[in-house]
């Protein structure tokens, strides 16, 4: 019987010279949830309205010699290595990229494993220079990108982590850099601000307020300590006096000086 379109295409998609866009593997994967081999679990996904469980493969073909065998990194037959890199647990086939397991994700990571460490409040793993000097959010990667609205705990796409502790995914940490500055989650600076803040200071000092606002002062509720203060209005913006930062939210009305009213 001749096979379908879909059947084809799926076919097509596994047979690459070596792997799929996402992964460079000589094999391909079984899937255990409808039995159609796929050469990676994000192909699968791609065209199925289901996911593959990565963790259940338990067979996989070789690309070579069709030789359809429990999962393992060399091929029984034709002796094909199917990746540099095999993790027995993920069943993840690829080129070597330093990748380790991480009992603790439950996944594998791109390493090298010694330039990384897992923290256990934010169940994640972070590169050893952010050890002690982060804001631990608890499970904070189990929760999806808030620009992208993707997961992050399995995305191959790597994590940024924002000063406030949040993750985003570093592409679109990138792509939010082009319009602001603030975590879409808690408003903190993404990124020191310091040179912006001095430039704003001296911007401030040359533009002078009309006079019947010289005196006008507000209160303002300051995104990147949480403390408020009550600081003179200025339309360029409104320093907190507790750390400088000019990401402030105005927290009140405007405060007139009685003989101005």
């Amino acid at each position: 019987m001749a096979a379908t379109a879909r059947e084809d295409g799926v076919r097509n998609l596994a047979q690459g010279p070596r792997g799929c866009e996402h992964y460079d593997r000589a094999c391909l994967l079984k899937a255990p949830c409808c039995d159609k081999l796929y050469t990676c679990r994000l192909c699968h996904d791609t065209n199925e309205d289901h996911q593959l469980d990565r963790f259940k493969v338990k067979e996989v073909q070789c690309i070579n010699c069709e030789k359809l065998q429990h999962a393992q990194q060399t091929c029984e037959d034709c002796s094909t290595l199917f990746g540099e890199y095999y993790c027995s647990i993920c069943h993840l086939f690829d080129k070597d990229k330093r990748q380790y397991h991480c009992e603790s994700c439950g996944i594998c990571r791109i390493g090298p494993k010694e330039d990384f460490f897992h923290c256990l409040k934010c169940n994640s793993c972070l590169t050893t220079n952010l050890r002690g000097k982060h804001k631990c959010i608890e499970n904070v990667s189990r929760q999806n990108c808030p620009i992208c609205l993707e997961d992050i705990h399995t995305s191959r796409v790597v994590a940024h982590v924002l000063p406030c502790g949040h993750l985003l995914h570093r592409t679109c940490y990138e792509e939010m850099l082009k319009e602001g500055y603030r975590c879409p989650l808690c408003m903190h600076s993404a990124l020191d601000m310091t040179r912006y803040w001095r430039q704003l200071d001296t911007e401030v000092a040359q533009t002078p307020m009309p006079s019947e606002y010289q005196n006008v002062t507000v209160d303002i509720l300051c995104n990147d300590c949480n403390g408020r203060s009550t600081v003179q209005f200025h339309i360029l913006g409104m320093k907190c006096k507790l750390c400088d930062s000019y990401n402030t939210a105005q927290a009140g009305g405007r405060r007139v000086p009685v003989d101005q009213q």
